[in-house]
């Protein structure tokens, strides 16, 4: 994640996140008295305990490194409450060049929670970036992996309810 890259939040997910690295933090003591009695039970080779419990460190290490980088770069906000325009933090209705149906999905971070069976795209994907400040029945180019690109009119644009 580049120092430019911002990541938009609401308060409740921002201090859910927090609230997930502090515990995780305190935690780490708990860790590292778990691998030392599982290296106390001798051959290292064979101490599958002592294994388990250093990948599962390993994880955690990970997962605080990604929290704080994430929290680090967050721009905390209200959700959007306008609807129209194409923003983080809003449910998406579009219908891609050549496609007869539409699609739904929430412009946000992964990180903002569980949206059941909505879609969650990042902004700072080609798609999220081509819609973000997009207003309802306006069409924009993307880029796809393959190289070509792809017109997606966005239809509406409403707040996020939760």
């Amino acid at each position: 994640m580049s120092d430019t890259e911002v990541t938009w939040l609401t308060q409740e997910a921002y201090d859910r996140l927090k609230a997930e690295l502090d515990e995780m933090i305190e935690n780490r003591p708990v860790i590292a008295a778990e691998i030392n009695a599982r290296r106390e039970e001798g051959d290292l080779r064979e101490n599958g305990g002592y294994h388990a419990a250093r990948e599962e460190q390993g994880k955690q290490e990970a997962r605080i490194r990604q929290l704080q980088e994430l929290l680090r770069v967050a721009k905390v906000g209200e959700a959007p409450t306008v609807s129209g325009v194409a923003a983080p933090g809003m449910v998406l209705t579009v219908r891609y060049e050549g496609d007869d149906e539409t699609e739904d999905f929430l412009l946000a971070t992964r990180e903002e929670g569980a949206h059941g069976s909505l879609e969650v795209y990042s902004p700072s994907s080609p798609l999220g970036k081509a819609l973000n400040g997009a207003k309802e029945g306006e069409t924009r180019e993307y880029e796809l992996p393959n190289g070509s690109t792809m017109k997606v009119t966005l239809i509406k644009a409403v707040p996020y309810s939760g």
